[in-house]
C-alpha cells in the first residue's frame, strides 16, 4: 500500500514545525511529503514546490496530496481549506480556525458537504493530560467546580510584530484578521480551558465579556482579560499578555470546592492539590497530523479527530467577541517599561502577571478588578 501523500502549505516560520512533523511520520512509515507550497521558493525544497495551492490543485492528478497542512495567515484559512476539501483532500488547518464565527460555520458546512476531514491545529487537544483532567473533575477530585481559568504571561518582541504584514492586525484589506493575544499566540489557553470545561460547540457558550488592551503600537490586543460563561453555567476567566517581564508556562486552572487542578498545557503537566493530596504527573501527547492520518485510514472504525473543526465552535465564540469588540485601548506610558533594543525591544506592563492571575482565578476583567492602567484603581 502506498503511503499517504502530505503537502505543507506555508513552509516559512511556523510551517517548519509541520515539515518536521511530516519527516517524523516518514521515519515511522506513516506518510510522505509530496509537495511544499509557498509564494517564496524555499532553499533546498524537500519536495516538489508550488507557488500557490491553486497551482498544486491544478497540477497532474498524480501530484495531488491526500492531506494538506495549512500553515498560512488567519484570513486565508477559509478559502484555502475550502479549496482543498472541495478537491477531495483532507485538511490539517492551523489555529485559529478562521477569522470569524461565520467563516467557521462555512468551514463546517464544507466539511459536511464534501465528507472530508478537517482537523484544527490546537495541539493541546492531542494531550493525554486533557482527558485525565476531565476524569478528575468527573470523579469529584476537587469537589464542585467553581470556575475555570487560564493564565498566559508571555513576551513578544518587535521582531514578532514585524514578522508579516498581517501581524498584530485586526483587519486587512476589508477582511478580518484578529491577530491578537487571545486569538493567536495564547489561543491554546482559551481553547484548552473551554475543552476542560466541556465547551466544544458555539452553542456551549452563553456570552463573553472582553477587556482588550495594548502596549505595542498595533491594532490588535496584546494584554487582555475575558470572562465567558457556558450555557451550563460554568464560569471561565482569562488573563493573557504578551507584555510580561518574563515568559512563564501558560496554565489552565480548575478551581473547586475541595481543591484545584493546574494544567501546564505546553508541557502536558498536571498538578492536583486538595486537602488530602498534592500530586504531579506528566502525560504524553498524540500528534494531530498522525491522528488525522489514522482517522483517514480507519474508515468507520470509530477513530475520531482529536480537534475536529466542529469542536472549535466554543473557541470561535470567544474569537467573535474579540473581533466585534471595540478596538483595544492603549495602556498609558506610565504603566509600561520598554526594555532591550532593536528587534528585541518589547514592553513590560507593570505587575501584569499578578493581574492576569487574578483575572483567571476570579473570572473578572482587568477593569472590574481595578488594574491601574484601566483608570479604575
Amino acid at each position: 500500500m502506498s503511503l499517504p501523500k502530505v503537502a505543507v502549505v506555508g513552509v516559512h516560520g511556523h510551517g517548519g514545525s509541520h515539515l518536521r512533523a511530516v519527516a517524523d511520520l516518514e521515519e515511522k512509515g506513516l506518510a510522505r511529503l509530496s509537495a511544499v507550497v509557498d509564494p517564496r521558493e524555499p532553499d533546498d525544497a524537500p519536495a516538489s514546490w508550488f507557488a500557490s495551492l491553486g497551482d498544486l490543485l491544478s497540477a497532474d492528478a498524480d501530484a495531488l496530496p491526500d492531506v494538506v497542512v495549512l500553515s498560512t495567515p488567519i484570513h486565508t484559512h477559509l478559502p484555502l481549506a475550502r479549496a482543498a476539501m472541495e478537491a477531495g483532500i483532507d485538511v490539517l488547518l492551523e489555529k485559529p480556525t478562521s477569522a470569524s464565527l461565520a467563516e467557521h460555520a462555512e468551514l463546517v458546512a464544507v466539511a459536511e458537504r464534501t465528507g472530508r476531514l478537517c482537523q484544527v491545529g490546537f495541539q493541546t487537544f492531542g494531550s493525554h493530560a486533557l482527558p485525565a483532567v476531565a476524569d478528575m473533575i468527573a470523579r469529584g477530585e476537587v469537589g464542585q467546580v467553581t470556575g475555570i481559568g487560564a493564565v498566559g504571561t508571555w513576551v513578544r518582541t518587535a521582531a514578532y510584530w514585524a514578522r508579516s504584514p498581517w501581524a498584530g492586525r485586526r483587519r486587512m484589506g476589508g477582511r478580518a484578521v484578529v491577530d491578537g493575544v487571545v486569538t493567536n499566540p495564547l489561543a491554546h489557553a482559551v481553547a484548552t480551558a473551554l475543552w476542560v470545561g466541556g465547551a466544544r460547540a458555539s452553542t456551549d457558550v452563553a456570552y463573553v465579556n472582553t477587556d482588550l488592551w495594548r502596549a505595542n503600537a498595533i491594532e490588535a490586543d496584546d494584554t487582555s482579560s475575558l470572562r465567558a460563561v457556558g450555557t451550563d453555567g460554568t464560569r471561565y476567566g482569562f488573563g493573557l499578555t504578551l507584555c510580561a517581564a518574563q515568559r512563564t508556562p501558560a496554565r489552565v486552572i480548575v478551581q473547586g470546592t475541595a481543591g484545584e487542578i493546574e494544567l501546564e498545557y505546553e508541557h502536558d503537566l498536571v498538578r492536583l492539590r486538595t486537602g488530602r493530596v498534592v500530586a504531579e504527573k506528566q502525560y504524553g501527547r498524540t500528534g494531530l497530523l498522525e491522528n488525522l492520518l489514522v482517522a483517514r485510514s480507519a474508515a468507520g472504525s470509530g477513530e475520531r479527530l482529536l480537534c475536529d473543526v466542529r469542536d472549535t465552535g466554543a473557541f470561535m465564540q470567544v474569537l467573535e467577541a474579540v473581533r466585534t469588540a471595540a478596538d483595544p485601548a492603549p495602556i498609558g506610558d506610565a504603566f509600561v517599561d520598554w526594555v532591550d533594543a532593536d528587534d528585541a525591544r518589547h514592553p513590560v506592563v507593570h505587575d501584569v502577571a499578578e493581574w492576569c492571575e487574578r483575572a483567571a482565578r476570579e473570572q473578572r476583567t482587568f477593569t472590574e478588578l481595578g488594574a491601574p492602567w484601566t483608570g479604575r484603581s
